[in-house]
Formats: structure tokens, C-alpha cells, sequence
């Protein structure tokens, strides 16, 4: 099988845009990766792409892959659609990289578009359900953020994990978000803020769940054959990971972890010869603040029940031992649901190319991103090496 090297990737702004479509959104994105690749690319040189969509509001439900990549040129490209949930772009990320390492394509796109905020509140709350088991949880009332909070509530009872240290994973993502310029929710809050927010599913407040959001993302994967004629510095696609779960909570046999997350992690760090002592930053699934917690415990980053204790002790900080969500996360810079798994790959582009700005993590040389579809019934993981990083530590 051969390396697969990512050379460029980009995003949209994330937020609410009433003026623009799914369309207009896939081109800002699909441009933006194309002006990233260090030398250039072609869009003719596209051998295969793949869209993350959840299809939010019932538009183009059908061939909507090829609705997309149609609007930027790429007729007569083999083009398909990738559905899982929330970890929609992330598998579709996945697969570029499994076409490129096959020999089915040298150069496969991996992107992702979701609109989210041009229906009703309770329109988006059908389709951020459906999301999870259909009979026994949607259909009975459970709220994506009910399903949450009986993950937060489980573990606090197991571990005694406290509504503040829920809170510091906001005060952090707000903070990193706030340095972000593509950023939904862009601005600082407060412990006190995130404390004292209305609650939308106990013990979970405002400030601990993300918010729906419009947005776009892209990232084009090549192989080892042709990786020269677009990068004098690339980044290898270490490791990928993926496992699928019981789509409904209440089907499996832990509420304080995501064993989807965890099967997946070991899978990635296993392809990728690595532990999580060996990365530099991370971009995890933090749709609800505990689920930020789980991803710490679940990826390996610190023991079973100490999540808490690792945000709130500022392990996780842009200057921490392990800086998580560099990006603002899915709480600050937004949840465009099928955009979001190529968002958090943009963002490690960025870091281990140099470009994150304000938030850029000091000379890293491996990152990780996590993606989970619904409640945990599929994850999927990622890490990404700067090569001639990689080669300097040899050398050492």
C-alpha cells in the first residue's frame, strides 16, 4: 500500500449565512484547498472525491455529492456521497485516503458542506436526531443533548466529575475559538458564564453544548508517486483508524465512554507506530462538552475518569502538555455537521504547516483529529506527521 500525504486543506467561515447555499459554501472550501497546496494544483488532476453530507433540511438528498463537486468543475470525476452523521467528512476523508493508498487515485478530495440554520428549531432538532437509535430514543423524545447529558450524568456518578470542570472545557475552546477568524462563536466566556448559563438538558448548559452552524471544508490527499510535484514539506497520513458501535446509548454496555472512539484510536496509533505520547496537538469531537472529556479518556491522553481533572489542571491549553481543539473545537468555531470532520483535518494542516496564527502550537510535529457520527455508533481517527519533522527526529 502506498503513503498517502495531505497537501492541502481549508474551510469556510463557519456560522449562519442566510445568502449563500450548500454549493456556493463546497466552492469557497474547495477553493481555499487548492490555494493551500504549496505549489499549486489542478483541478483536473482530481482522480476521485468524496462529500460528507447529513443532508440537514431534506435538500438534494439524492446525488448530492455530485450536486457539489458539478458547481466547481469536476465533471466526469468519480464523485461519492458519505453519510455518518456527525462523522460524515471524516469518513470521507477515510476514503480519499484509502483511494490513494489502493492505487485507485493519485489525487482524491475529501470534503464536506452542511446548512443547518435556514430551517426552524424544530426542524433542525428532527434532523440532529435522527442521528441517533430512530425507535427508542428519536421517536420517543430523546434530544441529541438528552442523549449527552446521560453520558454526563453517568460520569459524574461513576467518577465524580463536576459541572466546573464540564465548564473549563468551554472557558479553553472559547478561548482558542477566539483567535480563530473562521470561527462561529468567536469570543471568550467566562467559568461563571458556562456555570451560570441556562440549562438545556441537566446537568448540561448553554455553554457546554455547540450550536448549529453553516459551513464548508475541504482537504486533497495525494500519493507517495506524485507528493513532489505539490510539496517540498509534506504531511503523511500516519495512521487511520475507524469502528462503528450500537447506534443507540441505551444498546451498550457503557454510558462513560465511546468503545467506537477507543477502537478506533487504537487502530490509528497502531497503522501509524505511534502512542499518544507522541503527538503535539488534537482535534477531538466536542459537540457537548463531555464528550470532549470522553475523547481524553477514550484516545488515551490520560486514565478512565480523569478528564476532569486533565482540562481543569490546564493539560489541554494552547501551552499545555497536549493543546486539544486548537480550533476553537466544535463548541467555538461550530458544528456545520457534515463539514466537520475535514474542519478539524484543515486545522491540523494548518498547525503542522505553520499557519494557525494566534493559536499555533510550538514546532509540532504530529496531530490528531477525532470525528464521532451520533452518540459514538461510528468514530473514526486520524494522525498526521510533518515528515521532515519526523526525519530531524530520527537524525536526533
Amino acid at each position: 500500500m502506498r503513503d498517502a500525504y495531505l497537501v492541502g486543506a481549508a474551510q469556510t467561515d463557519f456560522g449562519s449565512f442566510p445568502d449563500e447555499s450548500y454549493r456556493s459554501l463546497f466552492r469557497t472550501a474547495f477553493e481555499g484547498a487548492c490555494d493551500s497546496v504549496p505549489a499549486g494544483i489542478d483541478p483536473d488532476d482530481i482522480d476521485e472525491a468524496f462529500v460528507g453530507t447529513l443532508g440537514v433540511g431534506g435538500r438534494q438528498l439524492g446525488l448530492s455529492g455530485p450536486a457539489a463537486t458539478e458547481h466547481v468543475g469536476l465533471d466526469g470525476v468519480p464523485t461519492t456521497r458519505v453519510e455518518n452523521a456527525c462523522a460524515a467528512s471524516g469518513y470521507a476523508m477515510r476514503q480519499a485516503v484509502q483511494a490513494v493508498k489502493s492505487g485507485m487515485a493519485d489525487v482524491a478530495l475529501a470534503s464536506g458542506v452542511e446548512v443547518m440554520t435556514d430551517t426552524s428549531s424544530d426542524a433542525t432538532k428532527y434532523w440532529l436526531g435522527v442521528s441517533g437509535e430512530t425507535e427508542w430514543e428519536r421517536l420517543s423524545g430523546t434530544t441529541f443533548a438528552g442523549v449527552y447529558a446521560q453520558m454526563a450524568d453517568a460520569h459524574m456518578a461513576e467518577y465524580g466529575t463536576t459541572s466546573e470542570q464540564l465548564s473549563h472545557v468551554a472557558v479553553k475552546n472559547h478561548s482558542n475559538g477566539a483567535k480563530n477568524p473562521h470561527a462561529h462563536l468567536g469570543f471568550e466566556c467566562s467559568l461563571d458564564d458556562a456555570e451560570t448559563a441556562p440549562v438545556v438538558a441537566d446537568p448540561l448548559t448553554l455553554y457546554h453544548c455547540c450550536p448549529t452552524t453553516d459551513g464548508a471544508a475541504a482537504a486533497l490527499v495525494v500519493s507517495e508517486d506524485v507528493v513532489d510535484e505539490y510539496t517540498d514539506d509534506p504531511i503523511r497520513v500516519a495512521g487511520v483508524g475507524a469502528a462503528s458501535d450500537h447506534v443507540g446509548l441505551f444498546q451498550r454496555d457503557t454510558y462513560t465512554s465511546i468503545p467506537a472512539s477507543r477502537e478506533a484510536g487504537e487502530r490509528a496509533y497502531e497503522m501509524a507506530g505511534v502512542d499518544p505520547s507522541d503527538l503535539d496537538f488534537a482535534e477531538v469531537h466536542d459537540c457537548f462538552a463531555i464528550a470532549e472529556l470522553l475523547a481524553y479518556e477514550d484516545l488515551g491522553f490520560c486514565e478512565p475518569g480523569e478528564g476532569g481533572e486533565f482540562v481543569a489542571a490546564g493539560a489541554t491549553e494552547l501551552d499545555g502538555e497536549l493543546p486539544v481543539n486548537t480550533s476553537g473545537g466544535l463548541k467555538s468555531k461550530g458544528h456545520p455537521i457534515g463539514a466537520t470532520g475535514v474542519g478539524q483535518v484543515a486545522e491540523a494542516f494548518k498547525q503542522l504547516s505553520g499557519d494557525a496564527g494566534e493559536r499555533q502550537v510550538e514546532d509540532p510535529t504530529r496531530g490528531l483529529t477525532h470525528n464521532v457520527g451520533g452518540s459514538g455508533g461510528a468514530a473514526v481517527v486520524h494522525v498526521f506527521e510533518r515528515e521532515s519533522a519526523v526525519d530531524r527526529e530520527v537524525d536526533a
